[in-house]
């Protein structure tokens, strides 16, 4: 018993590992992950860009030139080239990751602290924070240099999910009226896609496949569930839920500088719409909606006031219904007005069928073969010149109708007759003959008329 437990067993030493056993994969993960990084800079190689070529820096700060995108690592050489400082892990995964499959951004690296001929180094000239390491900023087409937050910098792929949504066109999120104005409303065109709901996967491309056709519009969404666009919806399909909506915004004038007291402001902003009447959402109706817009057949809508987000209550969506029905009210009275103006040439608006109706017509038409005939007035000279005209022709016709004149017209009462023919005698002498009416002497002397 003594000798069992004077010896110690092996399993219940407690002795930890020696440290050289630990050191040993530490650092091949270590070789492994330098080597993946070296290999990663020399396959990406990272250009540095050449402070003393103004137009190079023009091109990385203002995207004039080639008109790219850069991400710039804010690195500055040391006078060793054996010895130069690092490269960002993070910078070379998004480039890895974003660079390689994308050609909307180049990475390069650049020594910020360079001093330029204003005296002021890039850094002091564009305000970048060079305590915050990485410094990685992104300029170029997208604008001046600006600088990624610390938050995007933890991991390579959050600094490429913020460049994918810098550099990459996108529907703009629209959430309130500053949104709308600076977004949208500000820009040339801007297609506005109302959300009446979740968006369907074929919505998501129609979209997506408009933003690569058409990189000069702007293209926004907003969802009109919660929210209701005043002095817009009642130019626009009616809201249903469920049912998504498209509206182009085409700007007239003004802008939203407002200017100070060097610089004249851009003036008031004005903006049309050319809304898309089709219920269904799709490429092909969008893209024939923006091609009308663009070539002037179809012709805008000018609005008299700029819309607004406002949360949508029942109270306001009653007032829209209402402002809708007023506005199709007007737009029907005008329809019936025009409709009533563009009546038939041989009709007239004054002919109700009254005497004095015809006789307006009558005139109109008389006015109108003038007209057409190229006939002039007379003057008050030539009315006077035909009526005396008229006159001679009647005398004329006159004379005509007298053929023996008036030697050979025979006196009253001589009968008509050729001179051969015996005279009548009316006359049986001096004695006259009476008819006696009261009946009185022989009846059969009488002679009797007998008029029944």
């Amino acid at each position: 018993w003594t000798d069992t437990m004077g010896k110690r067993s092996k399993s219940s030493s407690g002795g930890t590992p020696p440290i050289a056993g630990l050191l040993k994969p530490a650092i091949g993960v270590a070789i492994a992950l330098a080597g993946y990084y070296f290999m990663q800079g020399l396959q990406t190689e990272i250009t540095r860009i050449d402070t003393s070529d103004e137009l190079a820096l023009r091109e990385v700060f203002f995207g004039e030139g080639q008109g790219k995108n850069y991400v710039v690592l804010c690195s500055t050489p040391k006078p060793d080239s054996a010895k130069q400082p690092p490269v960002s892990s993070v910078f070379l995964d998004a480039q890895y990751e974003y660079g390689s499959a994308s050609s909307n951004a180049e990475f390069v690296l650049l020594d910020c602290q360079h001093e330029l001929p204003s005296g002021s180094t890039i850094a002091e000239r564009f305000k970048v924070d060079l305590k915050k390491r990485p410094t990685i900023l992104v300029s170029g087409k997208v604008g001046p240099p600006k600088q990624v937050p610390q938050k995007h910098l933890k991991t390579g792929a959050m600094l490429t999910k913020l460049l994918k949504g810098m550099l990459e066109p996108h529907a703009a999120k629209i959430e309130n009226t500053k949104d709308l104005k600076s977004k949208c409303l500000n820009k040339a065109m801007c297609g506005l896609l109302l959300k009446g709901g979740k968006p369907e996967p074929y919505v998501k491309d129609a979209v997506s496949n408009l933003l690569g056709a058409y990189p000069d519009i702007q293209f926004a969404s907003v969802d009109t569930t919660v929210l209701l666009l005043a002095n817009l919806e009642e130019y626009l399909p009616e809201f249903e839920t469920g049912q998504h909506r498209f509206v182009l915004f085409k700007k007239v004038s003004g802008g939203l500088d407002a200017g100070s007291n060097e610089t004249e402001g851009s003036g008031r902003l004005v903006t049309s719409i050319v809304p898309l009447e089709d219920p269904s959402i799709s490429y092909g109706a969008i893209n024939t909606l923006i091609k009308k817009a663009k070539s002037g057949s179809s012709k805008p809508t000018k609005l008299p006031m700029l819309p607004s987000i406002k949360t949508r209550t029942k109270k306001l969506e009653e007032a829209e219904r209402k402002k809708r029905e007023r506005i199709r009210g007007q737009k029907d009275q005008a329809r019936k007005k025009a409709q009533e103006n563009q009546k038939p040439p041989s009709m007239f608006a004054e002919n109700d069928g009254t005497p004095e109706g015809r006789r307006a017509e009558r005139e109109r038409r008389r006015q109108e073969h003038l007209k057409n005939q190229n006939i002039k007035p007379k003057t008050p000279e030539e009315i006077a010149e035909i009526e005396r005209k008229r006159r001679e022709r009647m005398e004329e016709e006159a004379k005509k109708w007298n053929v023996g004149g008036e030697d050979d017209i025979m006196d009253e009462g001589e009968p008509v007759g050729g001179g051969d023919e015996d005279n009548i005698d009316f006359d049986d002498g001096d004695e006259e003959e009476y008819v006696d009416m009261d009946g009185g002497g022989d009846e059969e002397d009488e002679d009797v008329l007998d008029l029944d």
